[in-house]
């Protein structure tokens, strides 16, 4: 018999024609198509009657999820699959004095936990932990990586002024070396500067992530005529990725409106979620976040890939990010519901939008949990 079946699902780009079935058996995706699951019985079946959308389950691409954490704390489950995100991917909460303990928390979650070390091993116990160069260990931090080689999935370095203190580009450079051993992706954080941007990018190579990529400080990746930043031109043409990373004071609408309108998009749609931002604004879900790009006109398929197949790849998440046999059995159900919506972003500016992401369900390694935001209209048995 088989763990779950979900029937009568419509699909993202769906022109309402695509329903499909989807059978989980085992924790992976044994069939998918329209029909397939006639005949077929399961521990569970969840009928959504062609109403709702299902995806790959849903990747949160920096979140802060180490519940250890003095700052910037939360619970997996409630930054995930609380929200309808199956996997989240904690951005340098913790460095390679606390991986242990993080990866002890994270077993013991729902939500697919991976992360992104710190190069500080002490993590962010303070806002300025790449203030002090010794703090940052090569030694440490490789040898984490290889106790935890299914668990680490890159590498996190935060370049702003508050962080770096004194020390400008170098803990960057120290980055950049230490990334050498594992050649891991290196998620980098851009703020207040100095280091300024142009030095941040020229550093970067293919696969590297800046995150806050639309944030109205200075150091933005616009210049004050609205153009690309010939820096960030550069970085983009030797295949660095553009990652959202909204947080409490990381996005703009007005850069990102700016931003796509000269041709630039994210690569990556994350949340940058925290027990504050997510219970107090501006971030409070991935869906939201991903309402707000709704409202600026990408396309849901759009919307969707940056949170499933584009994030399964760009970090090398095995068997995420598809609907297809043979991959992981995360899926999120969700409605794209029409309805007026107002949305601020981290500078107190707000659109009004006319549709919004819900999700109504997690499902992780076949195994269903209903979401906060799921309310009577969406009444299916999980």
């Amino acid at each position: 018999m088989n763990d779950l079946i979900i029937k009568q699902a419509r699909l993202v780009n769906s022109n309402g024609a695509d329903i499909v079935d989807v059978v989980i058996n085992q924790g992976k995706i044994h069939e998918i198509g329209t029909s397939v699951a006639d005949g077929l019985t399961a521990k569970k079946v969840i009928d959504l009657n062609g109403k709702f959308y299902i995806s790959a389950g849903w990747i949160d691409a920096h979140t802060h999820c180490y519940a250890a954490s003095p700052i910037y704390f939360d619970e997996p489950d409630l930054a995930g699959a609380a929200h309808g995100v199956t996997t989240v991917i904690d951005a340098g909460s913790v460095g390679a004095d606390d991986i242990d303990h993080f990866y002890s928390l994270a077993k013991k979650v729902k939500t697919n936990v991976y992360s992104l070390l710190n190069i500080a091993s002490i993590g962010i116990i303070a806002q300025n932990e790449l203030s002090d160069m010794s703090k940052i260990d090569d030694e440490k931090l490789q040898q984490a990586i290889k106790r935890h080689p299914n668990f680490v999935v890159g590498i996190k370095a935060r370049m702003s002024k508050s962080v770096v203190g004194e020390n400008g580009i170098a803990p960057l450079i120290r980055a950049k070396e230490m990334q050498k051993e594992s050649g891991l992706p290196l998620m980098v954080h851009i703020g207040n500067n100095p280091p300024n941007l142009d030095e941040i990018a020229d550093l970067l190579t293919k696969g590297d992530i800046i995150t806050h990529c639309f944030n109205g400080k200075p150091n933005k990746i616009l210049d004050s005529d609205g153009n690309l930043k010939p820096s960030i031109q550069r970085a983009l043409t030797r295949g660095v990725i553009l990652d959202v990373g909204h947080g409490g004071e990381s996005f703009s609408f007005s850069v990102a409106e700016q931003a796509m309108k000269i041709g630039t998009y994210p690569d990556l749609i994350s949340s940058d979620i925290y027990h504050k931002n997510r219970i107090n604004g501006p971030v409070y879900s991935l869906a939201a976040v991903m309402t707000k790009f709704l409202c600026m006109g990408f396309s849901p398929k759009q919307i969707i890939d940056c949170v499933t197949v584009k994030a399964a790849d760009l970090l090398h998440l095995k068997g995420k990010g598809r609907l297809a046999v043979g991959y992981d059995g995360d899926v999120t159900i969700f409605d794209i519901k029409d309805e007026r919506v107002e949305l601020s972003d981290a500078e107190g500016q707000v659109r009004v939008g006319t549709q919004r992401f819900v999700p109504i369900a997690a499902i992780v390694a076949g195994e269903s949990i209903a979401t906060k935001e799921g309310d009577s209209d969406y009444a299916i048995d999980l």
